[in-house]
């Protein structure tokens, strides 16, 4: 299971969704999580997914490496969708011992179940077509504005993106540290509940002990080389601002107001 996850993983590449500015994907990225949260109807959906299919085909993203992105958090869509298919009042269709289903519930569950879908997808494309140091320009970038207010910019970036770097790397520990137990007797598969919370304690020490010193040895490697934070530095790679960005977000724009339109008229 530890390999199927994907978040903060890099897939190198130079499609067009590659080559945009990525403030302009963190901005779209979020336009696109409020406009999912907001509008509730199919067709509404069905222009999301579209958008959605369209710029992964053009990410160049192997289809299956998105669908990984999906897999880990399969059992929280499904416990969603369950809530929603025996909670929602309504016609009742169905009965399951105590529980009524609802025609209003099996609606609800199958758009809660696209929405958090979408969500899944298209911030997994975003961390499959930057890479980690221009999201920290980026994010940088971003916050900027907000220095004026106290706000560490440049410090809390980094720290985002050191953990999205280090997600992959702890996977993979974890997974070293897993086969070592076993290797050794430990069974983290079987027997009670109570039995497997005891069986990770072997597998929770060794790997917070391993993250301690990959964490410190990231802080003496940043000293070593002269790291201050954010004052005066510069960057090999200036990040600007396009004419396939400018397109991108009039293509933005459009699907918005498309959004807006379909929510007016309830379709």
């Amino acid at each position: 299971m530890l390999t199927d996850i994907t978040i903060g993983q890099y897939f190198p590449g130079n499609s067009l969704v590659h080559r945009l500015d990525p403030r302009m994907k963190i901005m779209s990225l979020l336009l696109l999580i409020t406009a999912i949260f907001i509008v509730n109807t199919p067709m509404a959906y069905g222009l999301i997914c579209f958008f959605t299919l369209v710029t992964i085909l053009l990410s160049k993203v192997p289809m299956m490496m998105v669908i990984k992105s999906i897999k880990p958090l399969w059992w929280i869509i499904i416990f969603t969708v369950l809530i929603h298919i025996f909670t929602t009042p309504g016609e009742a269709i169905a009965k399951v011992w105590i529980l009524s289903i609802t025609q209003e519930g099996i609606q609800q569950a199958a758009l809660m179940s696209i929405r958090l879908i979408l969500l899944i997808i298209l911030s997994s494309l975003l961390t499959f077509t930057t890479s980690p140091i221009t999201l920290t320009d980026a994010l940088e970038k971003l916050l900027t504005p907000f220095k004026k207010f106290g706000l560490p910019a440049h410090e809390l970036a980094m720290m985002m993106t050191i953990a999205l770097r280090f997600i992959p790397t702890l996977l993979e520990e974890t997974e070293r540290i897993m086969k070592a137990q076993e290797a050794r007797g430990a069974d983290f598969s079987s027997g009670s509940i109570v039995k497997r919370v005891k069986g990770m304690i072997p597998l929770l020490v060794p790997l917070f002990i391993s993250a301690f010193r990959r964490a410190d040895d990231l802080a003496v490697a940043m000293e070593a080389r002269c790291y201050r934070g954010g004052e005066n530095r510069t960057r090999m790679k200036v990040l600007c601002i396009t004419s396939v960005d400018y397109k991108a977000g009039i293509v933005m724009i459009a699907l918005l107001i498309g959004l807006f339109v379909l929510k007016v008229h309830g379709l």
